[in-house]
């Protein structure tokens, strides 16, 4: 079955137009920006040869990064996500109410204590509910991530 209905050339094609897509980042070649005007009620008008088929193939160039550099370890992040995480899998469905008290305790927390605080009273309730070797493996994951 072909990707989108047989239309995937021309969706690439007016991503590309648009500057959404580009054949080689931080390059604009204009070999690869047909005219493909929509009318109304008519479909997209077919280019007779694949600009993608005729632009040259030369190496990429590196992407420009311009976020910051996350490995997903210790931060701060990583930790509300997990326990974020934690709280949907434990709480949501045996106990709603705490479930939302703990989401808004997370949201909340501004800096690492406050967050810290929140994930212990979570883990008491975890120890209540699994017992205590859940809630040490799910501390022990806590501290590495908050390290």
């Amino acid at each position: 079955r072909p990707l989108f209905n047989g239309d995937g050339e021309e969706i690439a094609l007016r991503l590309m137009r648009e500057g959404f897509l580009q054949t080689q980042p931080g390059k604009v070649q204009d070999a690869v920006r047909p005219a493909v005007f929509l009318a109304e009620d008519t479909p997209l008008a077919k280019p007779e040869k694949s600009p993608l088929a005729a632009a040259p193939a030369a190496p990429a160039a590196p992407a420009r990064v311009l976020a910051d550099q996350f490995d997903g370890k210790r931060a701060l992040a990583t930790t509300r996500m997990f326990l974020f995480d934690i709280c949907e899998r434990m709480f949501s469905r045996k106990n709603p109410e705490l479930a939302g008290l703990f989401r808004e305790a997370l949201r909340d927390a501004r800096d690492r204590d406050a967050m810290l605080a929140t994930s212990r009273r979570m883990i008491e309730e975890i120890e209540k509910n699994t017992g205590s070797e859940r809630a040490d493996s799910i501390s022990e994951r806590i501290a590495m991530y908050s390290a």
